[in-house]
């Protein structure tokens, strides 16, 4: 076990000065918090994230917590100086420097991974009734820094598995806990924040709460979406389901996006047992370009694209919607195939443009893994990626799609163009996260993999192209929110929450009166002690 005394032994006075990330001199943290210093490529590499935007100062050390006691320890080291911040990283997977702590403290969230168990549960029939019992269900306890895709493995060893995902599972549990957690089953199971059922979290005062909705339900839901601001997960208690042998993935082609966007809408609403057990779908450009055309949608490499199925008064943009049916290995092929049919056949997509395969329902979640790999191999992993990721309501998503898609980006963006319907009702209006107004809305991803400049487009015109979306969403009175949200001001901050600000700052005052957790999100001030 890693022990914070380690990284933060009796206060020194000692100031030694270490080059920041800017290049200016930055000092040691201050005798006061009793911090050790981190050697400086350790401090770097915490002040990077996947979007590689954002050119903050380095922490002024990091710390590898193994228990929520260590994490205490963090957050009081931090208290007990006027201005310390401090914030959890996971994966490092933000894009816009969320999980930074300049001149603070970033805990490495990848020492608390392990100790993971399947844990059975029984569902009350009568909540007012106590020992009342009923059907009965399973959950794993995990740690708030394991990674989804070592989740996976594990509950796959009981044959279940977590009912919603993230397309990319090399997340931490904790991250996306903290952000919401979206993919292709959420129409149906809502988003990963409503599939938890109990929490570990440690405060911003550096209390170790256990919380659900019938305990310490305000900080459970605060922390829920609450982008790292009330509380750092130190465990959580994800509900299972059943996992399924094998997966019918399938993809099948648009010319016409009213047609798309109402099938789309029709799969979502369906009953279970009349639909598909996955929906997503996207955008690519009607070219044969190599990356944002058509040969970004057939699933094997000995399927083809004929572009001429597609009509010539088509526009310059086509869609993909994206499907997968669950099926278990004693099912008969037959029966698989004849379901399918009957699924698709009402659908409107262009008939000899339907691609499919069978595989397991590991390899179907891990789909995105191979992307990460070329992406690697061809180096636009380290590049900068400004990603965006929006909601828009499903009443003013024809209109997005014929000022942006269509406009905007008509030429690709050099990555996934994601577009695909979630259910309001499938999420929990107490939870911290923001959506559309809507019933149906859109979840809309500009995953951007550009070559970096000069070979590809400069990273000012990819930021100014994200605004230019952002600003038409807003001229033109869209309901619409930012899913993973940055904002340069606190009026922003109020803009995006809305109606929810005031119980967002109150969760605040309650869990974090000190402003002293997750500073990267540029939401709150730190309140300066008075010691």
């Amino acid at each position: 076990m890693i022990v914070f005394s380690d990284r933060f032994p009796q206060p020194h006075h000692q100031q030694q000065q270490d080059p920041g990330q800017d290049g200016s001199s930055q000092p040691d943290p201050p005798a006061a918090s009793g911090l050790e210093p981190t050697p400086l490529h350790l401090r770097l590499a915490a002040a990077r994230d996947f979007g590689g935007l954002r050119a903050d100062p380095p922490p002024a050390t990091v710390a590898l917590p193994s228990t929520a006691s260590d994490v205490t320890r963090a957050i009081r080291a931090a208290l007990s100086h006027q201005t310390l911040t401090l914030s959890a990283r996971g994966c490092g997977h933000s894009v816009h420097g969320q999980a930074n702590a300049p001149h603070g403290i970033v805990l490495d969230m990848s020492s608390m991974r392990g100790s993971m168990a399947v844990i059975p549960r029984v569902a009350n029939t009568d909540p007012e009734q106590a020992g009342s019992t009923g059907s009965s269900y399973f959950c794993v306890d995990v740690k708030g820094g394991e990674v989804w895709e070592d989740v996976l493995r594990f509950c796959l060893q009981f044959g279940m598995a977590p009912r919603s995902w993230t397309d990319f599972l090399s997340l931490s549990v904790g991250g996306t806990l903290s952000n919401g957690g979206v993919s292709g089953q959420s129409f149906r199971y809502g988003p990963q924040v409503v599939n938890v059922e109990e929490m570990e979290v440690v405060t911003g005062s550096g209390e170790v709460v256990r919380c659900s909705e019938r305990e310490n339900g305000e900080l459970f839901f605060g922390v829920l979406g609450g982008l790292g601001q009330f509380g750092i997960i130190t465990r959580a208690r994800i509900l299972l389901q059943k996992a399924p042998d094998m997966v019918r993935w399938i993809r099948v082609v648009y010319a016409d996006f009213d047609d798309f966007s109402r099938d789309q809408e029709l799969l979502v609403t369906r009953a279970s047992s009349e639909s598909f057990d996955y929906i997503e779908g996207f955008v690519f450009t009607n070219s044969d370009h190599p990356v944002n055309g058509c040969h970004s949608v057939p699933l094997l490499p000995h399927q083809t694209f004929d572009l001429n199925l597609i009509p010539a008064n088509a526009g310059p943009v086509l869609y993909c919607l994206e499907i997968a049916l669950h099926f278990a290995n004693r099912d008969d092929a037959k029966t698989i195939e004849k379901r399918v049919s009957q699924m698709l056949e009402p659908l409107k997509f262009r008939r000899g443009l339907k691609f499919s395969c069978d595989l397991t329902y590991y390899d179907f979640l891990q789909r995105v893994k191979s992307n990460e790999e070329a992406a690697k191999a061809n180096g636009t992993w380290d590049a900068p990626h400004p990603w965006l990721n929006l909601f828009i309501s499903s009443k003013n998503i024809q209109e997005f799609d014929s000022k942006v898609f269509n406009k905007i980006l008509k030429n690709g963006i050099g990555g996934s163009i994601l577009v695909y319907p979630l259910i309001k009702s499938k999420w929990d209006p107490r939870m911290s996260v923001v959506v559309p107004d809507n019933e149906i809305f859109y979840l809309v991803a500009l995953l951007r993999f550009n070559k970096p400049y000069p070979e590809g487009p400069s990273l000012q015109s990819l930021l100014a192209q994200n605004q230019e979306i952002i600003d038409c969403c807003t001229s033109n009175n869209f309901d619409f929110k930012v899913y993973i949200p940055h904002c340069n001001s606190q009026d922003q901050w109020k803009a995006h929450f809305g109606n929810q600000w005031s119980r967002f700052v109150e969760r605040k005052a309650a869990f974090d009166p000190m402003a002293v957790l997750a500073p990267g999100q540029r939401i709150f001030p730190r309140v300066q002690s008075s010691q």
